[in-house]
């Protein structure tokens, strides 16, 4: 038992980090799901939900620096110091690539909307929803099982995406014909795959938590 594990015994339960934590998880959804309303949106409607994905991400990058700053100002915290800046950087990054994937469609002008990339939000969508869930349960650390199952069905959904992404881009490559539209649905493709991947960094994170607690 490490020394960071004997102090939680003799201090009141974490007030500081989990609200932070939760924050970012929630609002981790509702980018998630505003970018996969924004592809099935028309294309009159989808800038307001592309500004939406915009400041959402924002939200996410200053919640990670007042996490930074509640580390900075503590010194018992619910987990190993190391594991919640990576906890949350992993979040960080998953917004980050779904940001990139909406400023794509925005700046390359991606007006047609393929089943691809409608699927790989969806898929973003519920690994999001999963993170949220995971977060939940490790604050109550009580079901380890339960945690390993949510980390499980995140790992399930990235590889969902993988397929979902390579078919995506044999089907550009065989059917499309104007290079520039390869660059730019291939580069929308890659950011939302490059999403699912960081969704699993998270859950590899909050499993590594669980174990060292289990």
């Amino acid at each position: 038992m490490t020394l960071n594990n004997i102090f939680q015994f003799l201090v009141p339960k974490d007030k500081k980090f989990f609200p932070l934590f939760e924050q970012a998880a929630s609002n981790l959804v509702l980018l998630a799901e505003t970018l996969h309303e924004a592809v099935n949106a028309p294309k009159v409607e989808r800038e307001e939900y592309f500004k939406k994905v915009e400041e959402l991400e924002a939200t996410l990058e200053e919640i990670t620096h007042k996490t930074h700053l509640e580390l900075s100002r503590n010194f018992i915290t619910p987990f190993d110091r190391e594991d919640i800046h990576a906890l949350v950087k992993a979040m960080d990054n998953v917004a980050d690539y779904m940001h990139g994937a909406s400023s794509r469609m925005r700046l390359y002008q991606v007006d047609k909307i393929t089943k691809s990339i409608r699927k790989l939000t969806e898929i973003n969508v519920e690994a999001c929803q999963l993170i949220q869930v995971g977060i939940r349960e490790l604050k109550d650390m009580k079901d380890h099982k339960a945690i390993k199952d949510t980390c499980k069905k995140i790992n399930k959904l990235e590889s969902k995406a993988d397929s979902v992404f390579d078919k995506a881009v044999a089907d550009i490559f065989e059917n499309e014909t104007d290079v520039k539209n390869i660059i730019k649905y291939k580069e929308v493709l890659s950011a939302l795959e490059s999403a699912s991947d960081k969704c699993k960094s998270v859950s590899n994170v909050m499993e590594q938590i669980s174990v060292k607690h289990s």
